[in-house]
């Protein structure tokens, strides 16, 4: 049986080669993770023994299909939880986060089945993230491009918001900027603030919170 700080990990890798393929670096997991090098190097080591991860020499880790299958067990928790929490006890999308990663390691998969149910088999959770099937098949975690990387004049469709930070959370949800939104960008500065226009008006972001927005072409 694996711990919750063994599956923390594994997590915590898919997520990263989700964002920037495999393999993932020592580093890059214990910025994520807020653990230091020489502890994620001997993680690293544990879920290798166990055949969840291959790692290469000054390269990074990356995934077997055994550790990605946990993962994607993990990940379906949480977002289930997540979007459980919003639709059916009234959670705020920046308060979701820390409560799911509380949970997500404790369910059984009878509450799972139920909470799925009862939420219709949602396909996304609060922050547009994809929420893995019942099988456990892998999902397209890379759609969209970042709002950050695109041009003045764009008019796109707000696909996906990192959930990692409460406060970035709550700007935005004040700023009008969730799932299903449709902006323009108006103006992108030398320096990486990003102007676009809700439906409320104008928002001026910081280049940080542009880049953990995900976005597609608005039809």
């Amino acid at each position: 049986m694996l711990s919750d700080v063994m599956e923390d990990y594994l997590k915590a890798i898919y997520v990263l080669q989700s964002e920037q393929g495999p393999p993932v670096s020592t580093s890059a997991i214990a910025e994520y993770l807020d653990k230091t090098s020489p502890s994620v190097t001997d993680m690293l080591g544990k879920l290798e023994d166990r055949g969840l991860v291959e790692r290469e020499p000054y390269r990074g880790a990356e995934l077997t299909a055994e550790g990605e299958a946990v993962a994607l067990e993990i990940v379906r928790h949480h977002r289930l939880l997540e979007a459980f929490l919003a639709e059916r006890l009234d959670y705020d999308w920046s308060e979701v986060h820390e409560e799911a990663d509380a949970l997500e390691h404790h369910i059984s998969e009878a509450f799972e089945r139920r909470v799925a149910e009862a939420l219709g088999d949602p396909a996304v959770d609060p922050h547009g993230d994809p929420i893995p099937s019942a099988d456990l098949e892998p999902v397209d975690e890379g759609s969209g491009a970042r709002l950050a990387d695109r041009e003045e004049g764009d008019r796109v469709v707000v696909a996906r918001v990192s959930d990692r930070d409460e406060d970035e959370l709550e700007y935005l949800a004040e700023a009008g900027i969730t799932p299903g939104t449709e902006i323009e960008v108006v103006d992108v500065a030398p320096f990486g603030m990003v102007t676009v226009a809700t439906p409320t008006g104008e928002q001026s972001l910081p280049a940080e919170i542009a880049r953990s927005i995900r976005v597609e072409d608005a039809g």
